[in-house]
């Protein structure tokens, strides 16, 4: 039998650019959002296409649609909503897509006027998450975040892709019954998937208790989605995680050891990929992964350096760094930024960009995660940083001490160790201040004092 290959479902990308003013903005009672970077139209262009196409849609027509205020009802004006339908019967598109969150009420009233379905900015990162949890805990989450979503929106006669079977979003699979349930009921799903939750919490908890008692340094990739962080972390572990030139390549969290220059061990974890306007429902949901961001003792800010919108990119990193607690300013900040796709830079722009870093106050790590070009120069740097604190200690340890030998070559870094003819060997040890008082205990069960650093 021969099996037919389904046609992708035709779309419209619409991006809204909404130029009202501050001042209007503030006589509605919306709150001013901070000094940030913006993105420019044309980039937010290419970014809601390349979100349409990383689920597989065939985007026929992407646009840029100027706005002064959005109409309650349409969010478009009468005028613009007759001309994308013009659009959509001609082009036979079956999906608009609007990046720009627009309520249920607008969300209906574009579907009956264009005849096709519409989906927002934050269905459509949702339906990418959908595609690429892997784990039980993702699709948990992304579940989890779907199901609020849909809440509010729920209709009897919402179809949206109904041929698309499969995968674990809300297109097709798990979850797809639930389009026809009612509140009561949905609810009822909602609390299932928390208790769910809850044991993979737990069990991830214990996971990072054990951690704690070894204790390596945990040091998290973060960044803009598509910035480099796969490719990066497989670079500097020699891991297989899938990198791939797409956005949101990777939900699930990845962890594993790394051994620096001098042989100090950290676990390096690579994270989801943020993106700007990150919806707070999926910031939420995926809030036990990224408990590994903010217990981390050292953050990789990775940017694509060659990007044209990379200083807007990272204000939107730093913007959901903030909202998790983490410090992106200050004494308190844990961060070194990686200036990740040397490669892609001409050699005029490159001259820049080193100069950049030069006139910065906390120099960036300048690298190619594809050629390898800086990453031994990033590990000395991730050294120097996760080491700050440690203590220089000497020691002199006999032959009966076997367990102590063993215990410091497990937790602390040995800088130099010779034996002498009295059957003494003498240790030039590097620890961290966190490991002092289990080092003054093996030495107490050793039967030695603890000596001047």
């Amino acid at each position: 039998m021969i099996e037919r290959r389904r046609a992708r479902t035709r779309a419209i990308v619409l991006v809204p650019v909404i130029s009202r003013s501050r001042g209007a903005a503030r006589a509605q009672g919306e709150e001013p959002r901070r000094p940030t970077v913006t993105h420019s139209p044309q980039d937010r262009l290419a970014e809601a296409t390349g979100l349409a196409e990383a689920i597989d849609l065939d985007v026929a027509e992407a646009v840029i649609v100027p706005l002064v205020q959005p109409k309650p009802g349409t969010f478009f004006g009468s005028g613009k909503v007759d001309e994308v339908a013009e659009r959509v019967k001609a082009l036979e598109v079956e999906l608009v897509i609007v990046d720009h969150a627009i309520s249920p009420v607008q969300q209906r009233n574009l579907e009956k006027k264009l005849n096709a379905k519409v989906l927002d900015r934050t269905g459509l990162i949702l339906e990418i998450f959908g595609r690429r949890a892997r784990t039980r805990e993702g699709r948990l989450q992304v579940e989890l975040a779907h199901l609020g979503y849909q809440k509010s929106r729920l209709v009897r006669s919402w179809t949206h892709l109904e041929r698309q079977r499969g995968g674990a979003g809300f297109l097709g699979g798990p979850g797809e019954t639930q389009l026809e349930l009612d509140r009561r009921m949905l609810q009822d799903r909602i609390d299932s998937l928390n208790e769910e939750l809850e044991v993979v919490v737990r069990t991830r908890e214990l996971h990072r208790t054990g951690r704690r008692k070894v204790p390596y340094p945990i040091v998290a990739i973060v960044g803009y989605t598509n910035a480099g962080k796969s490719t990066l972390f497989n670079r500097l572990t020699g891991a297989g995680v899938l990198a791939k030139d797409q956005v949101f390549a990777t939900l699930d969290p990845t962890m594993r050891e790394v051994r620096l220059p001098e042989g100090r061990r950290i676990i390096l974890s690579d994270t989801v990929g943020f993106i700007s306007d990150l919806p707070t429902m999926l910031v939420a949901a995926f809030r036990a992964t990224l408990e590994e961001v903010i217990e981390a003792n050292l953050i990789l800010h990775v940017r694509d350096i060659s990007h044209a919108e990379s200083a807007a990119q990272r204000a939107d990193v730093e913007q959901v760094l903030d909202g998790l607690g983490v410090a992106t300013t200050g004494p308190d900040a844990h961060i070194l930024e990686v200036w990740n796709k040397l490669d892609r830079l001409s050699p005029a722009a490159r001259e820049e960009v080193e100069h950049q870093a030069r006139r910065n106050e906390n120099p960036p790590a300048l690298v190619s995660a594809i050629t390898g070009e800086g990453t031994a120069e990033l590990l000395t740097l991730i050294e120097a940083r996760v080491s700050a604190g440690d203590e220089r200690i000497v020691l002199a340890v006999p032959a009966s001490a076997g367990a102590l030998m063993h215990w410091l070559h497990a937790n602390a870094e040995i800088v130099e160790q010779r034996s002498d003819e009295d059957g003494l060997t003498h240790f030039v040890i590097r620890i961290e201040q966190g490991k002092r008082g289990r080092l003054e205990g093996q030495l107490k069960r050793a039967g030695l004092g603890m000596p001047r650093a």
